[in-house]
């Protein structure tokens, strides 16, 4: 299963300061993502791990490969390329209703940050 996260909502998920700095909360965030290839998420085995950035948080990882983790840059929206690259065999971690919507129209399934959170927490 390909993981797509959409970054800028997960790390929004939680309260933690993010907003003083956008780039290094998504530096951050795309870290923690590394240990993901080959974990158990909502009852599938994550394989790929896609996350895209947008504004600000591009700065924080370059476009392309991070330690087991592809990086995409949104050039406008983030939610335009995510919905873009959501598909069968993608799990999209999002609270965003109407990207949800989008995503699952495509065939993709869609889960919330809190059970991601919980698994890099755990």
């Amino acid at each position: 299963m390909l993981l797509l996260v959409d970054a800028a909502n997960v790390v929004g998920s939680r309260p933690d300061g993010w907003w003083r700095d956008r780039a290094r909360a998504a530096a951050r965030l795309v870290a923690r993502l590394e240990v993901l290839p080959g974990a158990l998420l909502d009852g599938e085995v994550v394989g790929e791990v896609v996350a895209v950035l947008e504004g600000a948080a591009r700065a924080g990882v370059p476009e392309g490969p991070s330690g087991g983790v592809q990086v995409r840059h949104a050039p406008g929206s983030g939610d335009d390329l995510l919905a873009e690259l959501a598909g069968r065999g993608v799990l999209l971690v999002t609270a965003d209703r109407e990207l949800r919507s989008r995503a699952e129209a495509r065939g993709a399934r869609v889960t919330g940050p809190r059970g991601l959170w919980q698994l890099l927490d755990g």
